[in-house]
């Protein structure tokens, strides 16, 4: 549900103030550096959808995001399709490209995306033989339906802007480019909105 996958943002983006105080100090600090993000990476996630959704704190935010405008089916494909081709078996290629097919392609998916008839025909047919590429179009085809509308919002939405200018940061990503010394944590409005 939206409601844990916040509650699951929340937690990746907690304050370091909750690690173990019995741990060593140098524990501590690699556990710090890795809850938390930088205005610089953050910043980064405005060049392009590409550099969003290759962070984790990113996708998690962007999931976060298309899951409040129910729509997030088309990053669950994406993924899901990245996960696909990293597979090694190919005993394992048909059973998996079934599963991605009957839950987002298919007329009767439970996650239907939005794919023109053209490529929804291009990868059924595709499924005969299934290869590491089988879904390499339809996966082009979402990003790009995903880059043209949902990120645009993204980036006007409290999901991104309260990352980039965290309350109490003192400054908005206009007049904060030069500084790189911020980094963001749980106290930006929409980790508490997701807690």
């Amino acid at each position: 549900s939206a409601k844990d996958m916040k509650h699951r943002l929340g937690f990746l983006l907690q304050k370091s103030d909750s690690c173990d105080y019995s741990s060593s100090q140098g524990k501590k600090e690699k556990i710090s550096a890795s809850l938390r993000v930088s205005q610089e990476e953050v910043r980064k996630w405005a060049d392009s959808l590409e550099n969003l959704i290759h962070h984790n704190r990113g996708l998690a935010a962007f999931r976060a995001f298309l899951k409040s405008e129910y729509s997030e089916e088309n990053i669950e494909f994406w993924v899901s399709c990245e996960d696909y081709k990293k597979t090694k078996s190919p005993a394992k290629l048909s059973p998996k490209a079934r599963k991605i097919y009957d839950e987002f392609i298919s007329v009767q998916a439970t996650k239907e995306v939005n794919l023109d008839s053209c490529t929804r025909e291009k990868t059924s047919h595709n499924m005969l033989e299934p290869t590491l590429s089988c879904f390499d179009e339809a996966q082009k085809k979402i990003f790009t339906l995903m880059e043209k509308d949902s990120y645009r919002r993204f980036l006007k939405s409290p999901y991104y802007l309260d990352l980039v200018s965290p309350p109490g940061a003192g400054c908005g990503p206009e007049n904060c480019k030069g500084s790189h010394t911020h980094t963001l944590d749980c106290n930006s409005n929409v980790i508490s909105q997701c807690a």
